[in-house]
C-alpha cells in the first residue's frame, strides 16, 4: 500500500461529501413539496423527530451547534410551519419542540426521494465502484467515531 497524505485525503473526503450533500439537496428541492430547507434545518427537524419534545439547548448539544444558531433555525422552521413550540409544563421558562404534520410529511417525502436518488446514482456505478463504497463504509464510520472522540477529549481538556 502506498503512503497516503492524511491532509489531502481529509480535504478530498470533506469536499466530496459536502458536494454530494449539496447536489442531493438541490436535486430534491423540485420534487419534495414544501419549503426548500437547508441542511442545518433538516438536521434540526430530524433531531426533533427522533426526540419529540426536545428543547433548543438539547438540539444544539446533539448537533454540536451554538444554541443561538439552533434558536435561529427553530424560528425559521416555526415561521414556515414545520415546528411548534410548546411550553414545558415542568418549567414554564423552557420550550419543547414538536414537528407539525407538514414537517412529518415533508421528512417522509424527503427520505423517500433521497433514497431513490442516491440508489439510482449508486446503481449507475460499476460493480467495482459499488464494492469500493461498500468496503469504505466501515472506515468512514470509524473516522466519524474518531473525530467525535477527539471532540469529547477537547471538551474534557477544557474543564
Amino acid at each position: 500500500m502506498t503512503d497516503l497524505d492524511p491532509a489531502r485525503l481529509g480535504d478530498e473526503l470533506m469536499a466530496t461529501t459536502a458536494a454530494l450533500r449539496r447536489v442531493v439537496r438541490r436535486r430534491l428541492r423540485p420534487v419534495v413539496p414544501g419549503p426548500a430547507l437547508r441542511g442545518a434545518q433538516i438536521e434540526v427537524l430530524r433531531e426533533v423527530e427522533r426526540r419529540p419534545g426536545i428543547g433548543v439547548a438539547a438540539v444544539a448539544a446533539e448537533l454540536r451547534l451554538a444554541a443561538n444558531s439552533v434558536s435561529t433555525l427553530v424560528n425559521q422552521l416555526t415561521d414556515v410551519g414545520m415546528l411548534v413550540r410548546e411550553t414545558d409544563p415542568d418549567d414554564r421558562r423552557a420550550i419543547r419542540l414538536q414537528l407539525t404534520e407538514a414537517a412529518a410529511r415533508w421528512l417522509t417525502d424527503w427520505r423517500r426521494e433521497r433514497s431513490a436518488l442516491v440508489r439510482a446514482g449508486v446503481a449507475g456505478l460499476s460493480g467495482a465502484e459499488q464494492e469500493v463504497i461498500d468496503r469504505a463504509l466501515p472506515a468512514l464510520r470509524a473516522l466519524l467515531n474518531q473525530v467525535e472522540a477527539m471532540d469529547l477529549m477537547e471538551a474534557s481538556n477544557d474543564e
